[in-house]
Protein backbone atom coordinates (compact mmCIF):
# COMPACT_ATOMS: atom_id res chain seq x y z
CA UNK A 1 0.00 0.00 0.00
CA UNK A 2 2.41 2.60 -1.17
CA UNK A 3 0.05 5.54 -0.26
CA UNK A 4 -0.01 4.87 3.15
CA UNK A 5 4.06 4.10 3.04
CA UNK A 6 7.18 2.90 1.12
CA UNK A 7 7.03 -1.07 2.53
CA UNK A 8 3.16 -0.94 3.84
CA UNK A 9 1.42 -4.44 2.79
CA UNK A 10 -2.10 -5.88 3.84
CA UNK A 11 -3.43 -8.93 4.60
CA UNK A 12 -7.34 -9.35 4.74
CA UNK A 13 -9.01 -12.49 5.35
CA UNK A 14 -12.60 -13.12 4.76
CA UNK A 15 -14.38 -15.53 7.07
CA UNK A 16 -18.23 -16.06 8.23
CA UNK A 17 -17.84 -13.22 10.19
CA UNK A 18 -17.04 -10.40 7.90
CA UNK A 19 -13.76 -9.07 6.55
CA UNK A 20 -10.58 -8.52 8.62
CA UNK A 21 -7.84 -6.34 7.57
CA UNK A 22 -4.15 -5.48 8.87
CA UNK A 23 -2.22 -2.96 7.68
CA UNK A 24 1.59 -3.51 8.64
CA UNK A 25 5.13 -2.44 7.91
CA UNK A 26 7.86 -4.96 7.94
CA UNK A 27 11.16 -3.56 5.86
CA UNK A 28 12.77 -2.62 9.21
CA UNK A 29 15.64 -5.03 10.66
CA UNK A 30 14.50 -5.08 14.12
CA UNK A 31 10.29 -5.23 14.08
CA UNK A 32 7.27 -5.59 11.83
CA UNK A 33 5.19 -3.24 12.88
CA UNK A 34 1.27 -3.53 12.66
CA UNK A 35 0.09 0.16 11.88
CA UNK A 36 -3.91 -1.05 11.67
CA UNK A 37 -6.14 -3.66 12.00
CA UNK A 38 -10.21 -3.58 11.75
CA UNK A 39 -13.50 -5.19 10.61
CA UNK A 40 -14.37 -3.76 7.41
CA UNK A 41 -17.91 -3.36 5.75
CA UNK A 42 -17.37 -2.57 2.51
CA UNK A 43 -14.86 -3.98 -0.50
CA UNK A 44 -12.91 0.00 -0.08
CA UNK A 45 -11.05 0.85 2.90
CA UNK A 46 -12.56 4.12 4.11
CA UNK A 47 -10.72 7.25 3.80
CA UNK A 48 -10.11 6.98 8.06
CA UNK A 49 -8.51 3.79 8.63
CA UNK A 50 -5.84 5.02 6.11
CA UNK A 51 -4.97 7.89 7.85
CA UNK A 52 -4.82 6.26 10.89
CA UNK A 53 -1.95 3.97 9.08
CA UNK A 54 -0.77 6.68 7.88
CA UNK A 55 0.11 8.88 10.86
CA UNK A 56 1.14 5.66 12.79
CA UNK A 57 3.80 4.70 9.98
CA UNK A 58 4.62 8.24 10.55
CA UNK A 59 5.21 7.80 14.25
CA UNK A 60 7.47 4.57 13.76
CA UNK A 61 9.88 6.60 11.18
CA UNK A 62 10.01 9.16 13.69
CA UNK A 63 10.80 7.10 16.58
CA UNK A 64 13.47 5.28 14.80
CA UNK A 65 15.36 7.97 13.80
CA UNK A 66 15.28 9.14 17.63
CA UNK A 67 17.53 6.02 18.06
Amino acid sequence: MPEIGAGVNEIIVDTADGWFRAMYVAKFEEALYVLHSFQKKTNKTSQGDKDIAKRRYGAVLIERKAK
